[in-house]
Order: structure tokens, then C-alpha cells, then sequence
């Protein structure tokens, strides 16, 4: 925010860096040296009768959406198995093994110390690559279908 010195002291401007102007088309010249008129972009144009809910059923069987949600299952369902497994695997060990949980590793640190910070640490691994690969193979394509969802949503009957 800017406020000018002076005679116009009251008068405040924002300074928006995320808004340009003349993308909007708003203060371009028409050719002449006058202001273009601006016109409002028109609402896309849906379908007689069509929903919303049409809408975001034609999107859920679009291919980007089923990209989207393949590339979802591909990371989840392997590293939720491989968790749930390393998991099961620590209890039943904790369970049926107490002798070998008990052996100790170095002082009073024993195996099921070390297998339990083994969970904690398992769970920050997987979280980390959880973001990027979101961040890597799905952030963007998401963002584009959302951009389109809404874009085809706007002016239809709800």
C-alpha cells in the first residue's frame, strides 16, 4: 500500500503485483487515444438442462481426471501396503518374539526400541515422499482440472 504525499494525502492506492491490468483488457487504447470500452467476459455457455452435477461426472470419466487419480492409486496403494506390512510385522514381532525384541543393541536400547523409532521415522519418510511426489506427478495436472471443473461449472443450473 502507497499512500502520496501532499495535497492528495488521503487518497490511498493498492499496489496488487498479482493483478495486470492489461490482461483484462482494461486501460488499452482503442486506436484512436480513447479508452477501449471493456467488456465482460461472458459465463461459458452450458448445455440446455445440463447440472453441476453433470458437469462433474463428465470431468470424473475425462481422461486427465483418471491420469490424476492413476497416478494417486500408484504411489498410495504400494507405500500404504509396504507401511501397513512394516507395521504388522513390528507387532507380531513385539508379540511373538519377546526375547528377540528384548535383546539389546547398545546400553539400554534394546531391538523394540529401535524398530518402535523405526515407526516414527517410517511415518516422517513417508509423509516427505508422499508431498513430493504429489508436488512432482499431480499438483499441477490437479490444479489444471479444478481450473477447467470450475471454469465449465460457472452459469450452469444448480
Amino acid at each position: 500500500m502507497e499512500k502520496p504525499e501532499g495535497r492528495g494525502g488521503a487518497a490511498v492506492r493498492l499496489d496488487d503485483p498479482w493483478y495486470d491490468a492489461l490482461a483484462s483488457g482494461w486501460g488499452e487504447l482503442d486506436g484512436t487515444g480513447a479508452p477501449a470500452p471493456v467488456a465482460a467476459p461472458g459465463p461459458a455457455v452450458p448445455e440446455r438442462g445440463s447440472s453441476a452435477a453433470d458437469v462433474y461426472l463428465e470431468v470424473q470419466r475425462s481422461a486427465a481426471f483418471q491420469e490424476v487419480r492413476s497416478r494417486y492409486r500408484r504411489f498410495a496403494v504400494p507405500a500404504v501396503l509396504a507401511f501397513l506390512t512394516w507395521y504388522l510385522a513390528y507387532v507380531v514381532a513385539a508379540t511373538t518374539a519377546p526375547e528377540l525384541m528384548a535383546r539389546p543393541v547398545a546400553g539400554a536400547v534394546n531391538v523394540a526400541m529401535v524398530a518402535g523409532l523405526g515407526q516414527f521415522l517410517t511415518t516422517f519418510l513417508l509423509t516427505w515422499a508422499y508431498a513430493r511426489h504429489a508436488r512432482l506427478h499431480r499438483d499441477r495436472a490437479a490444479l489444471d482440472l479444478r481450473w477447467d471443473t470450475q471454469e465449465l461449472t460457472r452459469g450452469v443450473v444448480r
